[in-house]
């Protein structure tokens, strides 16, 4: 399924919508904008797909965590999957910018591996 995050000014998640097309719909999706009025501003955004068929570590480095299979669902929130699923209304960012890069540079170097 594609998640579909939008946060206001202050990284409060305001809304999520879950859209799990089919493989017809996803290859119609890559060529389509989907349109939203958000505040009586009327935004767009366009679906990017990304391929996991690269090795992991250039994954987790080019396209960020969520591309390389993590349990996290995002590079600047702590949530898991798990949790995300079970609370689709209400997320935030959690992470500082110098706890990211700190982060960053651990799955760039891949210490374990």
């Amino acid at each position: 399924p594609v998640c579909l995050m939008l946060f206001d000014e202050s990284d409060h998640e305001t809304l999520t919508a879950i859209l799990g097309p089919l493989i017809a719909e996803r290859e119609s999706m890559k060529s389509s904008e989907l349109l939203l009025e958000i505040g009586e501003i009327l935004r767009t955004f366009k679906f990017v797909f990304r391929g996991t068929g690269y090795d992991e570590k250039l994954v987790r480095e080019v396209e960020g965590l969520e591309a390389s299979g993590s349990v996290y669902i995002c590079t600047l929130c702590d949530a898991t999957r798990l949790e995300a699923a079970q609370n689709l209304v209400f997320h935030s960012i959690t992470r500082s910018h110098s706890e990211n890069l700190q982060r960053y540079e651990t799955w760039r170097a891949n210490p374990y591996h």
